[in-house]
């Protein structure tokens, strides 16, 4: 029987030239988010199936790829529950592991400690356009800053970065969790309730006001109650989706809102307008959730028009530490959809640039060991020079040879005969 060729479901062989456009992506992230103090850090791909299962994750923790026990350990015989058979899980997020990470080594980095962390992920999803269960995951975070200076520079570091890479008019999606929660206690739900209604209420932009409104009467919410919630969001749409929006929002809920929230968000909303250095605008939207269990405040996300959804986002965790250690640390990260980000480059006929001069040598079959050494010397130079330099032998078609390396960028053929 043969091997299979394909790869497994949800995951994909990546071509040279997605290979290309994937390096320079990775580099321009690199190289922005140090400028902006970050430091390159790693964890491994796996984690205790413990961690990954500790009610943090949302809907992801579903999605967990579980590695059996090994060698001795894994008795199926024995087994009555999944824990006799599991230990470890594929990390399905960066953040988790990065709390481990920090919790694990606090007292060798700097506080606070910028992050800087570009992995693969695991989820066992349904594989759709940009989505796979197999993808790179490129976050920045802060680390023991409680003040909105962590939001503010996250945003303007990630902002800063699409800016490089050719995105124009997008937006920056932006709310807070405390927010949400007073918006469900004003229209007088069950504190038991929240998740559920935060639930459905992350499916506004698929379903709509009138769906939202739908289920959740059928999930047996009082009517009056929910006709109270629906119409806090008219009140944005009537004010605008910026800080005016914001504010008449924060005044209907009065004692309902934690102190202080409209004041934060107000701040980092203007600060990041005056202080960006790329085409996007700052959305106030109370509609906004993000599925994680463990966000405790400011929560955002990226919105690119040309792909349609969320290409990237993040907010304040700052319980997360305080699970490993017992006390809490102030921690925010923004993560960077790169999957999508990379599908959007490769659609719109991305073309890397500054790319070095590509020079094939072609170097006919039968030419002698002692010039070829001549051949070698001169395509070290030529690298030296900044160059990118291919040596390979002439084929019997060389013309379909020529046309495959014109495809590749190599602009430049130089023949090598022995005459």
């Amino acid at each position: 029987m043969a091997l299979v060729k394909k790869p497994v479901t949800g995951m994909k062989d990546i071509m040279p030239d997605e290979m290309l456009i994937r390096d320079y992506v990775t580099s321009v992230i690199k190289d922005t988010y140090r400028s902006f103090g970050f430091t390159p850090m790693e964890t491994p791909c796996m984690e205790s199936i413990a961690n990954l299962s500790s009610k943090q994750g949302g809907e992801n923790e579903k999605l967990i790829f579980k590695v059996l026990k090994r060698g001795e350990k894994l008795k199926l015989e024995e087994a009555q529950t999944e824990a006799d058979l599991v230990d470890f899980g594929m990390r399905y997020d960066l953040t988790l592991p990065l709390s481990r990470y920090y919790a694990n080594h606090a007292n060798d980095l700097p506080n606070p400690f910028m992050a800087l962390q570009i992995g693969s992920v695991w989820r066992a999803d349904r594989p759709q356009r940009g989505r796979y269960r197999q993808f790179t995951q490129c976050d920045i975070d802060i680390l023991g800053e409680p003040s909105n200076l962590a939001e503010i520079e996250l945003i303007l570091a990630t902002t800063t970065t699409l800016g490089k890479l050719g995105f124009k008019g997008f937006e920056i999606r932006i709310n807070e969790r405390k927010i949400l929660k007073a918006m469900a206690a004003y229209s007088g739900f069950p504190e038991d309730a929240y998740d559920g209604i935060f639930i459905t209420l992350d499916k506004m932009d698929k379903i709509g006001i009138e769906g939202v409104s739908e289920e959740l009467k059928e999930s047996g919410l009082d009517s009056a109650s929910v006709d109270k919630y629906l119409g806090l969001f008219e009140i944005v749409e009537k004010n605008g989706s910026d800080v005016k929006g914001l504010a008449a929002l924060c005044d209907t809920l009065g004692d309902s809102l934690e102190e202080g929230v409209k004041n934060n968000l107000e701040e980092i909303i203007a600060t990041v307008e005056s202080s960006k250095n790329a085409d996007f605008k700052m959305v106030f939207d109370p509609t906004l959730v993000r599925g994680m269990g463990y966000y405790t405040g400011t929560i955002f996300e990226i919105a690119i028009p040309e792909f349609g959804g969320s290409c990237g986002g993040g907010g304040r965790y700052d319980k997360m530490i305080g699970n490993f250690t017992g006390n809490d640390v102030p921690a925010c990260g923004f993560s960077i959809g790169f999957e999508r980000i990379i599908l959007l480059l490769m659609e719109s006929g991305f073309k890397i640039p500054t790319q070095p001069k590509k020079v094939a040598y072609l170097i006919e079959k039968k030419y002698p060991a002692d010039k070829l050494a001549e051949v070698i010397a001169k395509a070290n130079a030529a690298r030296e020079n900044g160059e990118s330099v291919l040596i390979v032998r002439m084929m019997k078609n060389k013309k379909f040879q020529k046309e495959k390396l014109n495809a590749e960028g190599y602009d430049e053929i130089v023949e090598f005969f022995n005459n």
